[in-house]
């Protein structure tokens, strides 16, 4: 902090005289100067004024000195009123607000002129540039300043007017052994002075904004059980509240609420509840499978203080593809839960897949609006699922606003499957039927059944869409209030389902079976616009590579949508036009966010890459603005390739493999290469067992895999290969 001084000086006056009384000659003398001096100071200050009313005066063109306002960086208890506002100058909720719309007032970037969109500046972060890691993270804004969260979990704080780095946190995370879907963060949160960070290893801290340093530290539970945190937290009338990840672990999922200041647990919802609470005779009676049933909550809750509810999304029950031992509907997973925003106590739920064999929850952020429907202005809320629909609510009761229907659905006795699902009236915005023709033509070498949502299945393969990718997952939905459309990302895939049995171990994956999707079958995007009052496709755009980051949507008639290549690409809000691109260094995969600062509008965005997404890795936050001069493509890129210290000996390492395939392989092909998400089970593989193949996979990747040839050096790919072919490939033999 500067320190400013005020020096004042002194000077005395040495040989004064007394002049006497009687020296009148002196007085008049100085009398008469002292009138001629004033007279001429007016006489001068009447030409000024005349000279300044006419603009004449050589400083008249000149606007008086502005005012400089000098904000607090801090931000403060934020009221409720400052947290539901719709963001302008700020940003300071993970989606903008606590309805989670993530749609900002701003209209300076407009259709009219956002191909003068440049970079303003590009921050490098220095973190999270192995392949393990995701970029997935949006920023928060308050008062110039941004505090972004890298996929290693790394907090800084940014300068936003230069991009300078003016702290950064690096917590202290063990070689966790217990993630499910890749290490990363989703945001921070802020407020009271504070910034609050849900670390992978399930602890709650606290952060001064000043300095980063940690001002508290909390454990949410134990990451040897399998919970993690990748949500960004909540800040809300003095608590903090944060959700648990971990489903696919048999975790028992719940959001828990803390003192802000310090960090006291206040209390905890159970998303599975325990004897005597509502909704456990939604489980078996003759077993405790409820004690490790699942249903984490991925997402940062939304809340509506007229209400005083807080509102979120779970995701799928435990164990996710084996139905056989958890006979009910297994509440409250796969839904949308509303409680007490004090006290945590159970409001109303809405279930979106009863007893999910098939691991089509929700993981996509609650988001809550208002709308006119039958003339009457309604309180809605809206979540996108796995399913490819769009479930849209009233928020006072839990309610359907548009129409949804319980309809009966195929049956498998040996998986306890529910007789009915819910079907929302409206259209489904990604394909929800295997098509014959796209399956001859899409899918090679498949022994099965085919079938479509819903269809169940037992220990003979099933292909059927959605996918366990959705639909819609992780990425976060956009709603705007001035063309009242919900925008939604969406993954078009195949998935084989099959169930097997499986023994629960504490601290191990807990499937029922494997999540694998189709080798070498095409993987798809949809970005899609729904009228939410009706839920029908108002307009959609479709990729030949999945749509993977959030959305933001402004008041200048803007969508913004990170793509796996590395663009951030605008879209016309009201017609889905594509009006602008610009291509950075590395894969947008997180959900961009708009602020202002002196009058000057910015957008923001992580491009870090995406472990499953497939996509490149950096650690580049860029900032764009009209007055940009960073053009598309030109920014220097920032490599995640490492040096090649090998000088001598590149003989294959088995060991040495083994730590490569955890650092970039693991998110996707599981701990042992079984049991991950997006890339199948090499246990299993005829590829795993032939080292040429696997090589020539590695460096130039397939499908869904991203090429690896130049992100590791000759000596990995050699290691990897090995192990790969070596002990990951007989481990079943």
């Amino acid at each position: 902090m500067n320190n400013y001084k005020n020096t004042y000086i002194y000077r005395e006056k040495a040989g004064a005289r007394l002049v006497t009384r009687k020296n009148g000659l002196i007085i008049a003398g100085f009398t008469g100067i002292f009138v001629i001096v004033v007279l001429f100071y007016f006489f001068l200050t009447s030409v000024g004024e005349k000279e300044r009313v006419d603009g004449k005066h050589a400083d008249s063109e000149k606007p008086p000195a502005a005012k400089v306002e000098v904000k607090d960086p801090a931000p403060p208890a934020f009221t409720s009123k400052q947290l539901t506002s719709l963001p302008k100058n700020n940003w300071i909720t993970n989606g903008g607000s606590t309805f989670n719309q993530r749609y900002s007032t701003l209209d300076k970037i407009n259709t009219s002129n956002i191909k003068k969109l440049k970079g303003k500046w590009v921050t490098h972060l220095g973190s999270g540039k192995e392949f393990k890691y995701s970029g997935e993270a949006s920023p928060v804004v308050y008062n110039g300043v941004m505090y972004i969260i890298t996929g290693a979990d790394q907090v800084s704080a940014i300068d936003v007017k230069k991009g300078e780095t003016l702290w950064t946190y690096k917590p202290n995370i063990s070689e966790l052994t217990t993630v499910c879907c890749g290490w990363t963060s989703r945001g921070v949160a802020i407020g009271d002075g504070l910034v609050y960070v849900g670390l992978l290893d399930a602890r709650l801290v606290a952060l001064d904004q000043k300095t980063g340093k940690e001002v508290w530290s909390t454990t949410v539970d134990d990451w040897k059980k399998g919970y993690t945190i990748t949500s960004a937290p909540l800040y809300y009338n003095g608590k903090i509240y944060t959700g648990i990840s971990g489903g696919e672990y048999g975790i028992r999922g719940r959001v828990t609420a803390f003192n802000a200041k310090n960090g006291k647990e206040l209390w905890r919802f159970y998303t599975i509840p325990g004897p005597g609470e509502s909704g456990h005779e939604t489980w078996p009676s003759d077993n405790d499978s409820w004690k490790r049933g699942g249903a984490p909550v991925w997402q940062t809750p939304a809340v509506d203080p007229e209400l005083g509810l807080l509102y979120f999304s779970t995701g799928n029950a435990a164990p996710d593809l084996d139905g056989s031992v958890r006979k009910g509907n297994n509440l409250f997973s796969s839904s949308i839960v509303a409680i007490d925003a004090e006290t945590g106590k159970y409001k109303w739920h809405f279930q979106e897949v009863h007893h999910d064999i098939w691991d089509l929850d929700a993981p996509n952020p609650v988001v809550l609006f208002d709308v006119k429907k039958d003339g009457k202005k309604r309180k809605a809320l809206a979540q996108a699922g796995k399913t490819g629909w769009l479930y849209i609510l009233d928020r006072t009761n839990g309610k359907p606003l548009v129409g949804i229907e319980e309809q009966p659905v195929p049956q498998e006795d040996r998986q306890k499957t529910s007789p009915t699902q819910p079907i929302p009236k409206g259209d489904a915005f990604v394909p929800q039927v295997v098509m014959e023709e796209d399956f001859k033509k899409d899918v090679k070498g498949y022994k099965g059944h085919i079938g479509k949502i819903f269809d169940p299945y037992w220990e003979e393969p099933m292909l059927v869409k959605p996918s366990t990718f959705g639909g819609a997952n992780w990425p976060p939905s956009a709603y705007n209030p001035e063309t009242e459309y919900f925008y939604v990302l969406g993954t078009d895939q195949y998935s084989t389902f099959t169930r097997s049995e499986e023994e629960y171990k504490e601290g191990s994956i807990y499937l029922g079976s494997i999540i694998q999707p189709v080798q070498d079958a095409p993987v798809r995007g949809t970005i899609t616009a729904i009228d939410v009052k009706t839920n029908k496709i108002a307009w959609q755009q479709k990729w030949d590579a999945s749509a993977y980051s959030g959305v933001l949507t402004t008041k200048g008639g803007l969508v913004f949508v990170g793509h796996n290549d590395g663009r951030l690409i605008a879209f016309d809000a009201k017609t889905g036009d594509q009006v602008w691109e610009f291509k950075t260094d590395a894969g947008v995969n997180a959900a961009p966010i708009a602020y202002e600062v002196d009058g000057k509008e910015y957008i923001s965005v992580l491009a870090a890459g995406n472990a499953l997404a497939g996509s490149k890795h950096g650690d580049s936050l860029w900032t764009f603005s009209l007055d940009g001069t960073i053009e598309s493509g030109t920014a220097p890129e920032s490599t995640n390739k490492p040096e090649d210290k090998e000088n001598g000996d590149t003989t294959a390492n088995v060991n040495d493999g083994q730590k490569v395939f955890e650092g970039n392989c693991l998110a996707c092909h599981g701990r042992e290469g079984t049991g991950g998400h997006n890339g199948p089970d090499l246990q299993l593989s005829q590829v795993a067992k032939d080292p040429e193949k696997v090589m020539e996979r590695v460096k130039k990747g397939g499908n869904t895999m991203p090429a690896f040839g130049e992100l590791l050096t000759e000596k990995q790919i050699k290691d990897v290969t090995k192990y790969i072919t070596e002990i990951v490939a007989k481990k079943r033999e």
